[in-house]
């Protein structure tokens, strides 16, 4: 046997030895199984000799990685990714490894595996084109090992503890063929290079590090470039102007930085991109007019910012693919336009913390995918973050977790008039803020169609008259605010409204019932059967005592008499004395009477 394949098949338990006896095997793919414990040295040992390609990756391995690996000399393709492997690596790990081209290498345990070599100037026998390695550290300093790789094509050295610059001869080393660049989760300091000369390079991702200084215009001389993530560093200065050379860009995050200045107009030229995200940075001025060209925009990202002016009216006409629209936290002013409701695949609006003024747009109900549910968020990165407001605070989620969020904020700004009726259609939505508004009127009587909602904050505005009933049919409702309003009358109750047990939520208005004091009519309710109780208290008390006193007297009464007679001899024989004489008497009447009944008979 030559090839085995049986990747996710749900096999399970620890790896057994005898595969060492296949000894011909070129070709093991076992990947996506529920293998756990240890590889048994014998099996590198066993197949030294003929092994090439080793896929062992997605399963449950949990133990160290056995030095015999290093005798399989002809191994080419080594994939042990996405297990939770303990230990340290040292040089006999790669001892006799000359043909090997790929690793992959990552570990889901929270200590990463070690790359403990007895020499820092140790160069492997082999020339990799691919590595991808996570979790593992190879640092502080930029490894030697790493800078001798000089044929690499794609790099993903990330969460690696790498630390000081990136060296600028490697980087020239692999310019010429280099694909993909990956060195994000490090703490690479420092600028990059001026010069980016790379004609193939299609992804960047240099995001959490401390890179400082500008970003170089060079950057944006790379026509095959796709993907460039810059974010969670310490950029500052504008943004490259030479945008409009990247046609096929499709990716861009530079968020979490100290960019400034204006967003270039060019940056609207390239019609490929999809996502855009430049938050948390200093920009400023308007919303640049040239995004109408980026037909395909599905994510726009551009809140913590200075932006001023309104929502640009293309949004909605020109550019109707919207998925995410975040404006949070700027400037911005006017009204919200209609166009927006000419979204049909919007599922995350944020325009909170804004100056906003006029009336929520009732025709809201036009957004398809919080009605019909949405389908997610479009192309992402794995490893690509986005900052959610859910629940009253901010928080970090992994793309992949937040695509299917749907959430509309528009708080703390100047919206005025009443909450509209069709915002009762969007059964698909999960959080509603419209908290800190001049919003007044009712809440909407079927508020809760929104089953599926977890948060809903309603808080500071002048909401008046009663919580309606059809609030306690959320059944996911997790985070309620509905305090600082004008609000009446009694809480409703049931479901999950039962487990929302903090007060505060609702304070500042006119409410009664749980988590609140009772109601009035609660209380009249229980004195009424309080003064029943007390009358039928009465009631068995007077019985009670009748009946006490009706066996003490009838024991008084009798003792009193026989009790005495039994004590008192003398008494005795004269109550018996006083009953013989009276029925002596009785006796002699009726022998009398009877004789004159005779004489007259």
């Amino acid at each position: 046997m030559e090839s085995l394949e049986l990747s996710y098949c749900g096999l399970e338990g620890e790896l057994p030895s005898s595969l060492g006896k296949l000894k011909s095997l070129q070709l093991l793919y076992l990947s996506g199984n529920s293998f756990w414990g240890s590889i048994p040295e014998s099996i590198f040992s066993d197949l030294s000799s003929s092994l090439k390609t080793l896929y062992l990756s997605d399963n449950l391995f949990n133990g160290s990685i056995p030095e015999s690996l290093g005798q399989l000399s002809q191994l080419v393709r080594l994939s042990l990714s996405s297990n939770s492997w303990e230990g340290s690596l040292r040089e006999a790990h790669f001892i006799n490894l000359t043909r090997l081209k790929y690793i992959g290498l990552t570990t889901e345990r929270p200590v990463p595996i070690i790359f403990n070599l007895t020499d820092y100037e140790w160069i492997p026998p082999f020339k990799l084109g691919s590595l991808f390695m996570d979790n593992c550290r190879v640092g502080p300093g930029f490894p030697v090992w790493l800078q001798s790789q000089t044929e690499l094509s794609y790099v993903q050295v990330t969460n690696a503890g790498i630390s000081g610059a990136i060296p600028e001869e490697w980087m020239s080393n692999i310019s010429s063929q280099i694909e993909s660049l990956d060195l994000s989760y490090n703490q690479i300091s420092r600028k990059l290079p001026l010069q980016f000369n790379f004609p193939d390079l299609k992804y960047i991702y240099f995001s959490h590090n401390h890179l400082d200084g500008t970003i170089p215009s060079s950057i944006c001389s790379i026509q095959s470039l796709y993907s460039l993530s810059l974010n969670n560093n310490k950029f500052s200065g504008e943004f490259p102007k030479e945008w409009s050379s990247w046609s096929r860009i499709t990716f861009v995050d530079v968020s979490n930085n100290n960019l400034s200045g204006e967003i270039p107009s060019s940056m609207g030229i390239p019609s490929s991109l999809f996502i855009l995200k430049m938050d948390n940075n200093q920009l400023s001025g308007e919303i640049p007019s040239a995004f109408q060209n980026c037909s395909f925009l599905q994510r726009l990202s551009l809140g913590g910012n200075k932006f001023i002016g309104s929502i640009p009216s293309w949004i909605g006409s020109k550019v109707s693919r919207f998925k995410v629209l975040q404006l949070r936290s700027n400037s911005l002013s006017g009204h919200i336009p209609h166009q927006l409701c000419s979204l049909p695949l919007l599922q995350f609006l944020d325009l909170g913390h804004n100056r906003f003024s006029g009336t929520i747009p009732k025709c809201l109900n036009n957004l398809t995918a919080l009605v019909s549910g949405p389908d997610g968020w479009g192309i992402f990165s794995d490893f690509e973050e986005t900052t959610v407001t859910t629940k009253g605070r901010e928080s970090e989620y992994f793309t992949r977790q937040a695509m299917l969020l749907t959430i509309i904020d528009l708080s703390s700004n100047d919206l005025e008039g009443e909450i509209p009726e069709e915002i009762s259609s969007l059964v698909s939505l999960g959080t509603l803020n419209l908290s800190m508004n001049q919003l007044s009127g009712g809440i909407p009587s079927k508020i809760g169609n929104l089953y599926r909602l977890e948060t809903l904050d309603l808080s500071q505005n002048r909401l008046s008259g009663h919580i309606p009933q059809s609030l306690s049919n959320m059944t996911f409702l997790s985070h309620l605010n509905l305090s600082h309003n004008k609000l009446t009358g009694r809480i409703p109750s049931g479901n999950q409204l039962q487990t929302l047990v903090d007060p505060s939520i609702y304070e500042g208005n006119s409410l009664c019932g749980f988590p609140l004091p009772k109601c009035p009519e609660d209380e009249d309710n229980m004195h009424e059967p309080d003064v029943q109780e007390k009358k039928d208290h009465g009631d068995d008390e007077e019985k009670l005592g009748f009946y006490t006193s009706a066996v003490l007297g009838f024991i008084v009464g009798f003792w009193s008499v026989c009790g005495t007679l039994i004590l008192k001899k003398s008494w005795r024989y004269a109550y018996f004395q006083f009953f013989d004489h009276i029925k002596d008497k009785v006796t002699l009447s009726i022998a009398l009477r009877a004789a004159r009944l005779q004489r007259r008979s």
